[in-house]
């Protein structure tokens, strides 16, 4: 049976329209965004005797400088950036300007804690050393590796979503998961969504039998895309392909887990289960120049264990209609659950009509960022030693992708228990991975990456 999703109790204030979310911080600051011991109880491990919670940042492309900026933001207690770890030093340079422009007096990142290279953040885990927290930021191949590393050495640890590429990755996750708790360490985790006070306030409605009996939910990404030009050869190649990441799948879980993640969580906040299966349709435009991985569109229905249907549509071409929202239809009447670049848009219709003049019940304007929200939780959590693991759920989220993206990759129906049993892994090599390795995918002889082939291909 599918387990129960237990849902954010974190109180979320609210956010005015228009606020700049942390995945924008690089390209407003002029910069270009890129980017295990069980059984010890480490009961002290909180904010140093100082009250100033040290930060790594292991990852320095837009979402870890981002939530660099949230962690020194908060109004939780003082915060400080020890170390910075990144495989590009460009990364890692634009990165530290535009944070110590911005925190002048809270970035404490002298060059010698300023870390390049694949084995990097493990200087930047050990720099910060226990009670701190590591940022992971990078992408999803090296997270379980990172934060295994991080829990190990007694490190707190913030990770941005996807959490894992494949099914071997998430089973680490959740193992990960099980030490953090059996050393009383914290995990937060990048699906800020749960943490926004109008999605929970809708939430209680939805508990309370406002729409009724959920009986279907819709969620849509629709826009132009990303597009890989063929590989140039003539230069490494893993880290040509780690500077386009949302094109692989071993890299980042490719674009359509990248760009859907939350809006499958939102269905499973929703149904407060996972999905106990999922069907999939997709493929790619005709006579793409495409050379990625990655399909370009993608529709899929998941089923939950009382039959109720949620459907999840994914398009990237370009020149085609745009959508970016989440519906909740019951049978009483229907809602708004998320908008545009997962604004707080929440409202509950009057009848199955969705429409902004239909509108009878709208929960109060968020003050303050999801973004921010939930790294305040985190860190209050730290001080306070309060239990704060948000892994398990990440975790059970990523598992609900994967089936998600197989369905279509695979053209069949996948099942919870199957995906949680698997062990495929795209790439079991990340821990020895240097500039100079093999790509754990490789160009054919005109630049082009394998695409999903139906009937052949596998990834549960």
């Amino acid at each position: 049976m599918s387990p129960r999703v237990s849902h954010s109790t974190s109180q979320a204030d609210r956010i005015p329209a228009g606020t700049t979310s942390r995945r924008r911080f690089l390209s407003q600051s002029g910069l270009v965004a890129g980017s295990v011991l069980a059984g010890v109880n480490l009961a002290g491990v909180h904010a140093a005797e100082d009250n100033v919670i040290r930060l790594a940042l292991v990852g320095c492309g837009g979402r870890g400088s981002g939530a660099a900026a949230n962690a020194l933001s908060s109004s939780s207690g003082p915060t400080r950036l020890v170390a910075m770890a990144d495989v590009f030093e460009d990364r890692l340079k634009g990165s530290y300007n535009a944070l110590q422009a911005q925190f002048k007096e809270q970035v404490d990142v002298p060059p010698e804690r300023r870390f390049v290279g694949f084995d990097a953040y493990r200087k930047a885990i050990d720099a910060v050393g226990p009670g701190g927290v590591m940022i992971q930021a990078t992408h999803s191949a090296f997270r379980p590796l990172h934060v295994g590393y991080a829990i190990e050495k007694g490190v707190h640890v913030f990770m941005e979503k996807s959490f894992a590429p494949d099914p071997a990755g998430t089973r680490r996750i959740l193992q990960i998961a099980d030490q953090a708790k059996q050393k009383n360490l914290k995990i937060g985790c990048g699906l800020m969504c749960r943490h926004s006070s109008a999605r929970q306030a809708m939430i209680d409605k939805i508990r309370e039998g406002a729409l009724g009996q959920i009986v279907l939910i819709r969620a849509y990404r629709m826009d132009a895309g990303i597009r890989l030009e063929p590989f140039p050869g003539n230069q490494s190649e893993v880290l040509w392909q780690l500077r386009r990441p949302y094109a692989f799948l071993w890299v980042s879980s490719a674009q359509f887990i990248e760009w859907m993640v939350h809006q499958i969580d939102e269905c499973c906040w929703i149904k407060d289960a996972w999905p106990v299966s999922a069907h999939g349709l997709g493929g790619r435009e005709p006579h793409s120049r495409d050379a990625a991985q990655n399909m370009h569109t993608y529709g899929v229905e998941f089923t939950f264990p009382d039959g109720t249907k949620a459907q999840i549509n994914g398009r990237a071409m370009p020149h085609t209609h745009g959508d970016f929202a989440t519906f909740v239809h019951g049978t009483r009447t229907a809602g708004q659950f998320s908008g545009n670049v997962h604004a707080p848009t929440v409202y509950i219709f009057k009848d199955q009509r969705c429409a902004r003049d239909n509108i009878a019940w709208q929960p109060d304007r968020e003050r303050i960022s999801p973004y921010q929200v939930e790294w305040d939780v985190l860190l209050e959590a730290i001080r306070k030693d309060k239990p704060h693991n948000e892994a398990h759920r990440a975790a059970h989220a990523n598992y609900a992708s994967i089936m998600a993206r197989a369905a279509v990759h695979e053209q069949r129906i996948i099942t919870w228990d199957e995906v949680t049993a698997s062990e495929f892994a795209f790439f079991k090599g990340v821990a020895d991975l240097t500039a100079d390795s093999p790509a754990p995918v490789q160009a054919d002889a005109d630049g082009r990456y394998p695409v999903p082939v139906a009937g052949q291909w596998k990834e549960v």
